[in-house]
Parts: C-alpha cells; structure tokens; sequence
C-alpha cells in the first residue's frame, strides 16, 4: 500500500531492512560487550570501587551534592540573566530606531563569536584585576559572566528568529486595528513566538547547565564534574565509577528540564487556542485606554 509520502516496501525491501536491523542488534552487542570485558580485565567493575556510591553517604555528602548544589547555582544565575537580556536585545535586533539595532546587532555578534571558555577566563582575569571579589568567589563570578554573554546573545537570535517566523499578516492586522509598536510586540507577537520559540530556548538552558562544568575544568570552580575528579582519587582512583555517577546526573537534570519544557509548552499551546471572538473598535480603544490610563480613539473613528 501506497501513499503521497512514500511508497510500501516490497518483499525484497522487507528482507532487506530485517538483516540490516539484524546485523545492527549484533555490532551494538558485541560493542557493549567489548566495553563491559575491557572495563572487567582493568578491575574497573569491582564492588570496591562502586561500593562508596551505594554503602554509605559520604561520597554524597562530602563530594557530589556540594559539586551539584554549585552546577546548579551557576546555572540558575546565568539563566535568571541571560534570558531577559537576551529578549531585550533580540527585541532591539528588530528595532525600527538604527541607534537601537545596530549597537545590538554589534553586542550580539560580538559576543556569539566568542567561545564562553574565553569569556570565563577573561572574566576570571577581570574580577582579579579591577574589583574587590575574594578569590574564593571569583571563579563563580567569572563563569556566570561568560555563560551570561555568551548565552543572552545567543537567546538574543532565538527570541528575534520566534518573532520573525510569525506570519506578517497578524502584524498588518494589529496595526490596521490600531494597535501601537509595542502594543504589538506585547500584546501579538511575544505570546505567540514564546511557544515557538521554547524548544529553542530550552536547548540552550541545557547547553548553560553543561558548559558550568568549563568552569570547573579551568577555573577550578567546585562544580558537579570537577568533584568528580577529587572523589576518584579519594576511592582509589575509581575514576569510571565516578564519572558514571556525575553523567547519570547531568543526564537526569537535564532530562527533567527538558520534561519541564514540554509540559509548559503543550500547557501554553492549549491555553493560547482561539476562541473565534472578533476585536471591535471598543477592544482596541480599551486596549489603549488601559495603556495610557485614560479613553483613546483610533484614528478614523
């Protein structure tokens, strides 16, 4: 059976498909059996040294959950800025003013082309050379600065791409009903590139909570990777062991973050269906008049 999209396999095709899913199934045993026998002939899978992971709490206490709480911390900061500066200058990228979007374009550029390990590092070098940050606290400092620049001007090109996707008619709509420039962007755009934008968005607040480990691996910043690193020498260099446990963490947070999202964004969708109601001229004049606290007429009436 047939259809616009694609045509039905045939016996040979069948056949086909069956050996290659077949072989396929075959080559990623016996990979994970290769990995699991070399890990085994190096003692990498003794019960001594997963035993500290599953027997007691030190190595959480002591180890992992001061690294997450500090992943977590740096992470929580660059999005708490990052995300409303990157709006502000996306929203500047679309200015009609050039003394608005072209010192944007100039920020946003200018910062996406940098890797965020430089800006850490330059950061680093600022914090101890003009202020008065303890050195204890400028690692923190520095790589919440780099995530920051680095990650609004990439939001900055996500919330400016979500606006233009949206089709012009309903900006020629909402001004033909007399709505303002930001009344526009308030009211139309953002509510509806928000939704389209979140996947986006989200992809990026992955990347910020991954790239916090940067900081441990040249900062020294005490994050969930760099403890890693000291717990493993601790245990008798349990260093698969370790890094297991910190991936399966990175790998649960984001996971949640990610399951977060698209809860929000099926909540969002649903919410923002139509109801087919029209806009009359007596909801654009209490639009405006709750904008600028008094009665207001659109021209023309």
């Amino acid at each position: 059976m047939s259809s616009v999209l694609y045509d039905a396999q045939g016996p040979r095709a069948k056949r086909r498909n069956a050996v290659f899913t077949v072989g396929f199934l075959l080559a990623l045993a016996a990979l994970l059996w290769w990995v699991f026998s070399t890990l085994d002939d190096k003692g990498q899978l003794e019960w001594a040294l997963w035993k500290p992971f599953f027997t007691g709490t030190e190595a959480w206490t002591t180890y992992i959950w001061p690294g997450l709480q500090n992943t977590l911390k740096a992470a929580v900061l660059a999005v708490i800025i990052a995300l409303p500066l990157g709006a502000v200058l996306g929203i500047a990228r679309l200015s009609d003013h050039a003394w608005v979007r072209v010192p944007a374009g100039v920020v946003v550029e200018f910062f996406r082309a940098i890797p965020v390990l430089v800006l850490m590092i330059f950061g680093l070098a600022l914090f101890a050379e003009y202020t008065n940050v303890s050195s204890d606290d400028r690692p923190l400092y520095a790589v919440v600065t780099g995530l920051v620049l680095y990650n609004a001007s990439v939001l900055a090109e996500i919330v400016r791409a979500g606006i233009l996707s949206l089709p012009k008619g309903q900006s020629e709509a909402a001004m033909a009903i007399g709505l303002r420039k930001n009344q526009l962007m308030r009211l139309v755009l953002l509510p509806q590139a928000v939704t389209a934008m979140l996947p986006a968005i989200v992809s990026q607040l992955v990347v910020i909570v991954k790239d916090t480990a940067l900081g441990g691996a040249v900062l020294t910043f005490p994050e969930l990777l760099a403890s890693a690193n000291t717990m493993s020498g601790y245990y008798g260099a349990n260093v698969i062991a370790s890094f297991t446990v910190v991936a399966v963490l990175f790998i649960a947070l984001n996971f949640a973050l990610t399951s977060f999202a698209s809860w929000l964004e099926a909540r969002l969708r649903r919410s923002k269906r139509g109801t087919g109601a029209v806009l009359g001229v007596e909801d654009v004049d209490d639009i405006n008049a709750a904008e600028v606290g008094g009665p207001h007429k659109t021209d023309g009436v």
